[in-house]
């Protein structure tokens, strides 16, 4: 069965950067209002990014945000039945305090409750915090990540965890009540550190590709990599959703939101990544609407949705999908009712066949 979830808009702006495409606040009760439609719908999950500094331009793109684990706890509250992932930085959170802080939440949760793992990739913010430091590789920092979560998983398992590492030393430490359901362990990436890292440890994998034909391929290495340790991971991978009656209404609302791409917003993205200034400046000048989106998009009526997203999980080789929406309080009503239950249908069509 295809999972299918939201990725919240946690930051001001949601994953739009445009001048002229909806633009969700980051406030609480957008959010509940969202998990709550999610929930309703019937979808799988929910989860939120941690983001610490926005990228300005003329939308202050991502520029107001909501703590990621706070702001679960709260929707962990005021849902009953749908998974609730919450985002942690392995680079700025000590491993020790997010196993108490997941031990929490899964009690808030009863039970449903993920931690996304991610390790740092827009070194603005953490330079902004003295928690940045520019001379550790990309190996190293999965070697930093993977020591984390040894950790956080000992603590959840043990009481008390006694340990000498590269990067983390504890003594004697304690994490009780451990929790009586694991928490989920969800993480994004697409290098082979990246696919290691969520064969190895993860329940959930989010993959990035540069086609769904590179997407599949590494989907199945995640799969073969987590069998071959005696483990089962999901693959999943982001789209944004851009429904209307039809197909050229669709198409309309698109080139929209493509005609106000913020370039400036654009382009403190990409120097963020490292970039040098002036070729992300130039870059982000030549640039054509589609930027506007900051992942894979779908364009289309309903039928044409459902047989967009039915053939990036085929093509791609996916167990579910993430899912965007520009206006997530008008949009993802018209989703629940006229794509999903066919997306569903087609999922136990295909189960009963096998």
């Amino acid at each position: 069965m295809t999972e299918y979830g939201v990725f919240l808009p946690v930051a001001a702006g949601g994953w739009m950067i445009s001048e002229t495409a909806p633009y969700p606040p980051a406030t609480y009760e957008y959010n509940k209002q969202v998990a709550q439609l999610a929930e309703g719908m019937g979808l799988d999950f929910i989860m939120a990014m941690a983001k610490w500094r926005g990228f300005g331009g003329t939308t202050d793109h991502w520029g107001e945000s909501l703590e990621s684990m706070t702001m679960m706890a709260g929707l962990a509250e005021a849902t009953s039945t749908i998974k609730v992932w919450a985002t942690v930085h392995a680079n700025l959170v000590n491993p020790a305090f997010a196993a108490k802080v997941f031990s929490t939440l899964q009690q808030i949760a009863q039970g449903r409750i993920g931690m996304n793992i991610v390790n740092g990739s827009y070194a603005d913010e953490f330079e902004a915090m003295g928690a940045w430091d520019p001379n550790m590789t990309h190996a190293e920092r999965y070697r930093m990540t993977n020591e984390w979560v040894d950790v956080v998983t000992q603590l959840w398992e043990k009481d008390s965890v006694t340990f000498d590492g590269e990067f983390f030393t504890l003594t004697d430490c304690e994490s009780r009540p451990r929790p009586s359901i694991k928490p989920e362990i969800i993480s994004a990436g697409r290098s082979e550190s990246g696919r290691d890292f969520q064969a190895t440890w993860s329940d959930g994998g989010f993959l990035g590709s540069d086609s769904l034909e590179q997407m599949a391929e590494f989907s199945r290495d995640v799969h073969a990599r987590a069998a071959a340790k005696g483990r089962t991971t999901k693959t999943y991978s982001m789209l944004t959703i851009v429904l209307a009656e039809t197909d050229e209404a669709a198409e309309a609302k698109a080139a929209l939101y493509g005609a106000g791409l913020d370039r400036e917003a654009l382009s403190n993205m990409r120097r963020s990544w490292g970039w040098d200034a002036d070729r992300a400046l130039s870059w982000a000048e030549d640039a054509k609407g589609e930027e506007a989106f900051q992942t894979p998009y779908v364009v289309g009526s309903p039928a044409t949705i459902i047989d967009r997203i039915r053939n990036v999980v085929t093509t791609a080789e996916l167990d579910g999908l993430m899912l965007i929406f520009p206006d997530y309080v008008n949009d993802m009503p018209v989703f629940g009712e006229t794509v999903l239950p066919s997306l569903r249908a087609a999922d136990d069509q295909a189960t009963a066949a096998a």
